[in-house]
């Protein structure tokens, strides 16, 4: 392996691994402001400092002439989509077992860009789609019956994180990282507002917005930190190494969740969610190791 593949997979580790700490500081919320308000005011702050440094780095002329707009907003969307169910899913199950479900999130963008992008769905992908969902009802057999429906939350945040992928792949080389990774955070935003309100207005208790607790909005600006710190090392890792090489080093978050899950929230990882979460990551890196043989890239030793 080059010396630049190991930086670049050592880059992408730490970055997914720093994913996590805001992850268990969402988890340490538990409840105290709506999901919809949270998510808003993380991607608000993500928003203003990447739109300053793009600024600052490329001027205004980005902003003005903004690349396919219908599918920002769609990237928008669907980090929107899963953010909102991911944060509500980690107050409701544990933060091991959440994460496990949204690694469902490749098999969801393999069917979104066999239907959207023409891909073709290859015998590997329905293989893999089919061992993840057997996986899935394995995680889900215990949260299910404890919570109900509540434990789908976590395959709404992977069906949200694949729009965003599906939609990223049909714009991509239209602007520098920087600048659709802006795009993303300032739609988003819009997005999340909307819902904050129109939540805010529903009825729903648990989606009312109060004026929160001053250490609440800390740790929400420590999580829009961490993200954009950890977004940041990926983006390393990858500029080393490459996005294919890099992609398995998003399994170590589960590691990095089970750990601060056991030390931070006494929980237990089970067994048999385990087996569950261990079917979900074997399909994914099935997929990742068919996508680099059909690209002709030889996998690192």
């Amino acid at each position: 392996m080059r010396q630049s593949d190991r930086a670049g997979l050592l880059f992408a580790l730490a970055g997914f691994c720093t994913l996590t700490i805001g992850d268990s500081i969402v988890k340490g919320i538990d409840g105290a402001w709506a999901p919809t308000a949270i998510a808003a005011w993380r991607y608000a702050l993500g928003a203003i400092g990447l739109t300053a440094l793009l600024v600052m780095k490329q001027g205004l002329q980005p902003l003005r002439e903004i690349p396919q707009p219908g599918m920002q907003w769609l990237r928008g969307a669907g980090v929107g989509i899963a953010t909102i169910c991911f944060f509500a899913s980690v107050w409701l199950m544990p933060l091991t077992e959440a994460i496990a479900l949204v690694f469902t999130q490749p098999m969801f963008t393999a069917i979104l860009a066999a239907i959207f992008l023409g891909e073709k769905l290859r015998w590997q992908t329905v293989a893999a789609t089919l061992v993840a969902f057997v996986g899935v009802l394995i995680v889900l057999r215990p949260n299910f019956a404890a919570i109900g429906l509540g434990a789908l939350l976590p395959l709404g945040a992977a069906f949200g994180m694949a729009i965003l992928v599906t939609a990223n792949r049909a714009v991509a080389g239209r602007g520098s990282a920087l600048a659709m990774q802006s795009y993303v955070a300032i739609f988003a935003t819009i997005i999340l507002l909307v819902a904050m309100v129109v939540g805010h207005f529903s009825g729903f208790a648990d989606l009312r917005v109060e004026w929160p607790a001053w250490h609440v909005a800390a740790r929400m600006a420590i999580v829009a930190v961490t993200a954009s710190v950890a977004h940041w090392l990926i983006y390393l890792g990858t500029e080393r190494a490459g996005a294919a090489t890099v992609a398995p080093m998003t399994y170590g978050q589960l590691i990095a969740a089970s750990l601060i899950g056991y030390a931070f929230f006494d929980e237990v990882p089970d067994l048999t969610a385990m087996l569950g979460a261990a079917l979900i990551i074997a399909s994914g890196l099935w997929l990742w190791y068919q996508g680099r043989n059909r690209r002709g890239t030889k996998v690192p030793a």
